[in-house]
């Protein structure tokens, strides 16, 4: 089978090898196992691989270059507009040449993806749609269009749209899914926290506004002017880096506050196994890989109500479901380390968590192509 990715994710070659964002390409290399032949329509720019990126491993796999665009200012705007056309031509040529057309959403490249597509109703088709597919949250327009591409079974044929979460009055292609990090063999008995010494809580993501990384700054901080002795190790690179290390700097939270960088996989994982908490108060998410990892080792996740979160924390009794705002975040943090039941959420955390592997992941992308 040929299979085609229309992705707007970043790549770059190295080493005759092509390199993207670490838990896509897990995730793509298990698509890979079932197919011949992959082929890749996505930006690639010239730099030296981070540690958060990994290699395909399919050893028949292209990459059909298309310009990256962005509308983030005029200028990008205007430029970006006049590449559209290039690109689409791109992906309407590979589209002709495949068997199975496979849309990475939400995006500027996968909403061009959506448009293409329709006019490909008998092409064996796949959409990950990696974002918050919630109907009532409030999302960008070229994210709304996308999800009503995709939910039009008149414009939108044969095709299989993943998402996460079940959400209600959803089209017949609509299909809840999941991704996962670890696989079956990495199960392994981990050693009950003490909630009573100095408690570990972590972040992982990107250092961006809408993960919110100062509020969890704030949050440690605050736990510990209450007498709660607490550390935040933060995970991550981004354009808030430099703020958050002044934000640091200058309420001399250096004992306590880590900010630690984009690390590898296996770095994150060590340091889960002795964390007591995970905290995320995301503005959106989609499959929140950080909460999900994080539950797998026993992590008690920290996040906001917004997409599927409650679900994954099964109202609270799989984790600490938290409002935005500082001081009610810490009231409730409290309030659970009180309740004395930390032992038992870390259980169901862990339980629930490990049904998800990449095994049952790969079993699930087998189906889909069947």
């Amino acid at each position: 089978m040929k299979f085609l990715i229309i992705s707007h994710v970043t790549h770059i070659k190295q080493n005759q090898k092509f390199y993207a964002y670490e838990p896509y390409v897990r995730e793509i290399n298990l698509w890979g196992n079932y197919v011949s032949e992959v082929l890749v329509v996505a930006p690639l720019v010239e730099r030296l691989k981070s540690n958060i990126e990994a290699a395909y491993l399919h050893n028949n796999i292209k990459l059909q270059t298309i310009p990256k665009i962005e509308f983030t200012s005029i200028k990008s705007a205007l430029y970006s507009i006049f590449k559209i056309p290039i690109i689409f031509v791109t992906i309407f040529n590979a589209c002709k040449k495949t068997d199975h057309i496979h849309l990475r959403c939400p995006g500027n490249i996968g909403l061009l993806g959506c448009i293409v597509q329709i006019a490909f109703p008998s092409k064996s088709k796949s959409a990950k749609y990696a974002g918050n597919w919630d109907p009532n949250s409030k999302q960008p327009l070229s994210y709304r269009l996308q999800k009503w591409i995709l939910s039009n079974t008149f414009l939108t044929r044969n095709m299989q749209v993943l998402v996460y979460g079940n959400w209600k009055n959803q089209t017949k292609n609509i299909k809840p899914f999941f991704t996962a990090s670890f696989s079956k063999d990495e199960i392994e008995k981990i050693t009950p926290r003490n909630y009573n010494k100095t408690l570990k809580f972590v972040f992982t993501g990107s250092l961006v506004s809408g993960k919110r990384p100062l509020l969890s700054i704030q949050i440690i901080e605050a736990l510990n002017k209450k007498g709660i002795k607490s550390n935040l190790h933060i995970f991550g690179g981004g354009v808030l880096m430099k703020s958050l290390k002044l934000y640091v700097q200058d309420n001399n939270l250096n004992d306590i506050i880590f900010l630690k960088g984009n690390q590898e996989k296996d770095t994150i994982k060590e340091a889960l196994k002795d964390s007591h908490f995970l905290i995320l108060p995301s503005k959106s998410e989609g499959w929140p890989k950080a909460i999900a990892e994080a539950m797998f080792f026993g992590v008690i996740p920290i996040s906001t109500k917004i997409s599927c979160i409650e679900w994954m924390l099964d109202y609270g009794k799989r984790g600490i479901l938290i409002n935005p705002i500082l001081e009610e975040a810490v009231q409730e943090i409290i309030y659970c380390l009180e309740k004395n039941s930390l032992k038992e959420i870390a259980i169901e955390a862990q339980k629930w968590s490990q049904k998800y592997t990449l095994d049952s992941l790969g079993y699930e992308i087998k189906k889909i192509l069947q």
